[in-house]
């Protein structure tokens, strides 16, 4: 039977190999924490490799995602589907062994890690939606959502900013299935980090109010002994603080920041392998590693017996295990349909003039009843992001409910709601001010690379926002949105057009969307109800010329009724102008060409308009087109004052079309 070391030592031969054959990765990071995630998979975890997907599995994140050949080797060791073939590729091309973990390559990889401190605000997101789904659906004695979330990070997470803003809120919250491993090894790339790194960890830690402990990273049985102790403690998030070696088993570069990112060089390997008493070739794992390692009968083991407690769960409450298993799935209710074209329709026969934010509200408040899962939250401005509604409850941890005060956390925000997404069970949505999308970006780039269903609400979206002045008025933001791959951006023109937008945001399982709304009233517009289904393509006619189109006026958001109006002030001096409405470029630029060509006539000129930088607009319009918008900063004064000031008139956008023509 192989011993503790013995089968950690596997995991830095891995490791150790993989990065010498890539001549490319993060050796360190694996070998120092080796022994402290052998205790854990091997003792600890609940998970199943042969079900990477069972709902009750304990969740495992490996937030200093650079350190990816040790989760790779963990999977492999312990009998996921990650053949040695797929080891012996790392970093290669179509890899399952990506450089840093990537969610829905490798089976068991919870959530894409590699943007330091990320992993760590993931693994708060996992740990809250579990609470959450905990109060919703376990009852006396029937517990089907028990399981914590482990997260090993680095100093790096430590260091940046996002890693304050979640794990604070998770003390806040109470978070006792939250379990985190610092990986205490005083090295970053730049070399040993006391000159730029010297916070006391522990005393931040307990002020957050966290359960913490420190043990030597490489004592099997301390670090056994702090884990069980962790589980213990279900009122606090723990964090369990890991004096390791970076590098271990190196005899000439451990401990310093020569094996952080970089391969050991074939001689170092060798020594390593003699320093470690690792007498195999490299990527050879013999039969008795493999055993002390495979988790499958043990998994497969504690499977059947959650599955027995649901059986037994469905029995009682039919209804609350159907709606469970719905829910995991990512399945929309069934009435999903009926209810939201209802909805459109009533929202179409209103007309209402209201800000698009007005709308949004209305939109969450009409579709909370349909949808349990729905998740509302704002980074402190609720009142003004307007997301919350007369059916949420506001949750903090302490109480069940199901919407969230995020405080001033945008970033933080986002990236949580995208651990929650991962988790299943529910679809998150959070507000902020546009400007400060800025603040998130990254968090919004990673629900578009991992495909998650997350809805982020980006309200005041432009100069018409007003006397905040320049600071809080957007003006590249939502063209930046568009760029991001993966993401659907909207900005809807009236009530109909949000609407519309929310109910596709849900729909959409493969991605994130971004709602673009105004702080300043909208008139309202009645559609025929042809429209409804043309807005899901993103832009549609919203006004035929008269006759032969001259030219096509291409806009968004507020703007749309400047065009509408624009249209009006053409035709009185016999130009013919169509009117489009593109609530959605990501999605109409999706479209099939022949409908792309029925509302953007190939060959008749193009005038965009909307509050936001030109040089977007430039592939709908051409060179020869026009754009009315804003490349400057704003100003400080009423919105109406600064469109007028910055020529969102009448006035400059048949100047412009003159000048097209």
């Amino acid at each position: 039977m192989a011993t503790r070391r013995h089968l950690a030592n596997a995991i830095r031969a891995l490791s150790m190999d993989a990065v010498q054959k890539a001549n490319s990765g993060h050796p360190g990071a694996p070998m120092g924490m080796a022994d402290i995630a052998e205790v854990l998979w091997n003792d600890h975890m609940k998970h199943n490799p042969t079900n990477p997907e069972w709902a009750d599995r304990d969740r495992f994140i490996l937030s200093n995602g650079h350190g990816s050949m040790l989760i790779y080797s963990l999977l492999h060791l312990s009998g996921y589907d990650l053949p040695m073939d797929s080891i012996k590729t790392f970093r290669q091309l179509h890899s399952q062994c990506a450089g840093h973990p990537e969610y829905g390559y490798a089976p068991g990889v919870e959530t894409t890690t590699g943007p330091l401190g990320q992993g760590i605000t993931n693994g708060v997101g996992f740990a809250m939606a579990e609470k959450l789904m905990a109060d919703q659906f376990n009852r006396p004695g029937h517990d089907i959502v028990d399981h914590n979330t482990y997260v090993f990070m680095g100093d790096g997470c430590l260091m940046e900013g996002v890693s304050h803003e979640a794990c604070s809120l998770a003390g806040t919250w109470g978070l006792g299935n939250l379990i985190a491993f610092w990986d205490d090894n005083n090295i970053s790339i730049d070399g040993h980090i006391d000159g730029w790194y010297t916070d006391d960890t522990v005393k931040r830690f307990e002020a957050y109010g966290w359960h913490v402990q420190s043990v030597d990273g490489h004592d099997s049985d301390a670090i056994n002994a702090a884990i069980t102790a962790a589980k213990a403690v279900k009122d606090k998030p723990s964090l369990i603080c890991c004096k390791t070696i970076i590098g271990f088993g190196s005899p000439n570069k451990s401990g310093s920041h020569d094996c952080h990112g970089a391969a050991l060089g074939e001689e170092e390997v060798a020594l390593t392998r003699k320093e470690l008493g690792w007498d195999y070739a490299p990527f050879e794992i013999p039969a008795d590693v493999y055993e002390g390692w495979d988790a499958k009968s043990a998994g497969a083991a504690a499977e059947a017996a959650w599955n027995a407690k649901f059986d037994a769960y469905a029995a009682e409450f039919p209804e609350l295990a159907a709606e469970f298993k719905r829910r995991m799935a990512g399945e929309l209710p069934a009435n999903w349909k009926q209810a939201t074209d209802a909805f459109i329709a009533e929202t179409n026969e209103a007309a209402a003039s209201l800000a698009s934010r007005q709308a949004s509200q209305k939109s969450i408040a009409a579709l909370a009843p349909v949808l349990p899962e729905f998740l509302g939250g704002s980074a402190d401005l609720t009142g003004s992001n307007l997301t919350s509604c007369p059916s949420f409850k506001h949750v903090s941890g302490k109480e069940p409910g199901n919407y969230i005060s995020y405080g001033v956390r945008e970033f933080g925000m986002y990236a949580i709601m995208n651990g929650m997404a991962l988790h299943g069970g529910l679809i998150p949505f959070g507000g902020t001010f546009h400007m400060f999308s800025d603040y998130a970006k990254s968090a919004l780039r990673m629900a578009a690379l991992m495909k998650q269903r997350t809805i982020a609400v980006l309200t005041h979206d432009s100069i018409g926002q007003g006397e905040d002045g320049p600071t809080h008025q957007p003006i590249e933001n939502t063209s930046a949105m568009r760029y991001i791959p993966n993401m659907d951006v909207w900005r809807p023109a009236d009530s109909v057009e949000v609407a519309v937008a929310w109910t596709c945001s849900v729909e959409r399982a493969d991605g994130p969307s971004s709602l673009v709304l105004s702080r300043q009233g909208i008139p309202g517009r009645k559609h025929a109800a042809a429209d409804f289904d043309l807005m899901r393509k993103g832009a549609y006619v919203l006004s035929e010329a008269n006759g032969n189109a001259d030219v096509i006026l291409i806009a968004t958001g507020s703007e749309v009724d400047l065009a509408a109006k624009a249209q009006d002030a053409l035709a009185a001096d016999g130009i013919n102008a169509r009117v489009v409405s593109m609530p959605s470029t990501n999605v109409f630029d999706r479209q099939d060409q022949a409908y792309k060509d029925s509302v953007l006539t190939p060959g008749v000129k193009r005038v965009a308009i909307e509050a936001g930088v030109t040089d977007f607009w430039r592939k709908y319009v051409g060179l020869e087109g026009g754009v009315v918008g804003i490349d400057t900063f704003g100003e400080s004064a009423p919105g109406g004052v600064l469109m007028e000031h910055f020529g969102f008139t009448v006035d400059n956008v048949v100047k412009t079309v003159k000048e097209v023509l």
